[in-house]
């Protein structure tokens, strides 16, 4: 249990700005409230007794542990040049969108689906297109016949793909992605996959790289991945870009390069390496604990709430709750959960307008915080 209060974390220090008071439980800004491991903070100690804090070069052994970690972790075979640092899976998706279109040119995303995918093109004078997900009872596909019939309509110049999906937690399956990269290739439409929930899945489900399903992913794609979710150092900036194609490659990494940003603060390069050469147990246990988190998050709102339906996981710490049965407004909705649970979760609605009824939790926190937020909302159904 550890009060993150005033240590300047975005997840309880920005409560008043994002939602007008502070007296929250924070299961909203997906981070989580467990240390990080013990060996990062170690060899991020170990590194700041020296004193010195000038320009890094890149270690010898930052790469190698990329590479060592993806094949255990993923089964995926990544070459040394095809890896790059990048100063944030969503900064990256904003120099992806600045590299490779211009202004005008149209961007494909899948809502109810992370915010930023829609934020950061339009803000980039692009033109987004939604191919929502099918949803049928709670259970979410992808929409590739959709996907077919926008194509044959419009000139798309890439699509950006979630890989484990958020806010939902569908690990892709390997039939899926296939279909998916068939019809981009076929296309020509770029395919930037975001990879930063990978090692998070549960209950027996397995990450699937998209770039790995057949040679029209691997030659017509950029993966972006991370430590951060994982190893909860979000802070510390940590992100890479993995491109397997020579072309795709040399214009990305020329672009990042000239701008210097494929050069990482000190700091990334030493957490990065200890998160993959040290942090297989610990990630372990830790997903031990979310599944644990969810299971009991299931069987609560199952005895009692059962008017909200929450999506179980396949990957990463988030929780899509179905709230359509309480027949609230969106804006009423959010009031129960803010006003009268004194709960701070994500507006379903940030997702894509297939997001509202819906809110997302993050249990990605100690049970006994967890229990106390879901026993708040209890009382505020009854009482509302």
């Amino acid at each position: 249990m550890i009060d993150r209060r005033g240590s300047g974390a975005l997840k309880t220090d920005a409560l008043r700005e994002r939602y007008g008071k502070t007296d929250l439980i924070p299961l909203w800004v997906a981070d989580m409230d467990f240390r990080t491991g013990d060996f990062i903070i170690e060899a991020l100690e170990k590194r700041c007794e020296h004193g010195i804090f000038g320009y890094p070069v890149m270690p010898e052994d930052y790469i190698p542990s990329i590479i060592r970690w993806i094949d255990n972790k993923h089964q995926w075979r990544i070459e040394a040049d095809w890896i790059s640092y990048v100063p944030g899976i969503v900064k990256a998706i904003g120099f992806i969108t600045m590299c490779f279109s211009k202004p005008g040119d149209k961007i494909i995303i899948q809502p109810p689906v992370y915010h930023p995918f829609r934020i950061v093109p339009e803000a980039n004078k692009r033109v987004v297109v939604n191919n929502p997900l099918v949803e049928r009872d709670g259970q979410y596909t992808m929409n590739l016949d959709g996907l077919r019939n926008i194509l044959k309509k419009e000139s798309c110049r890439f699509l950006i793909l979630c890989n484990p999906h958020n806010p939902i937690g569908i690990a892709w399956s390997r039939e899926v992605l296939s279909e998916l990269a068939e019809i981009c290739y076929e296309n020509n439409v770029l395919v930037v996959s975001d990879e930063i929930h990978a090692d998070m899945t549960l209950f027996g489900h397995k990450h699937v790289p998209f770039a790995t399903v057949s040679d029209k992913a691997k030659y017509n794609s950029i993966t972006l991945m991370a430590p951060s979710k994982t190893f909860n150092i979000a802070g510390i900036v940590s992100s890479f870009a993995i491109i397997p194609d020579k072309n795709i490659r040399d214009a990305f990494f020329e672009y990042l390069h000239a701008s210097e940003l494929d050069e990482a603060n000190l700091f990334a390069y030493i957490a990065t390496h200890a998160a993959y050469t040290q942090g297989a147990e610990w990630l372990s246990q830790m997903l031990e604990y979310l599944e644990g988190n969810i299971r009991f998050t299931a069987q609560f709102f199952s005895e009692h709430i059962p008017l909200i339906k929450p999506a179980i996981p396949e990957a990463s710490f988030l929780v899509w709750l179905d709230c359509r049965a309480l027949h609230l407004t969106q804006s009423e909705l959010v009031s129960l959960f803010v006003d009268k649970a004194g709960l701070a979760l994500n507006d379903g609605a940030i997702f894509g307008k297939e997001g509202v009824g819906f809110m997302r939790m993050n249990i990605g926190c100690p049970r006994a915080i967890l229990e106390k937020a879901l026993n708040k909302l209890k009382v505020a159904i009854i009482n509302k």
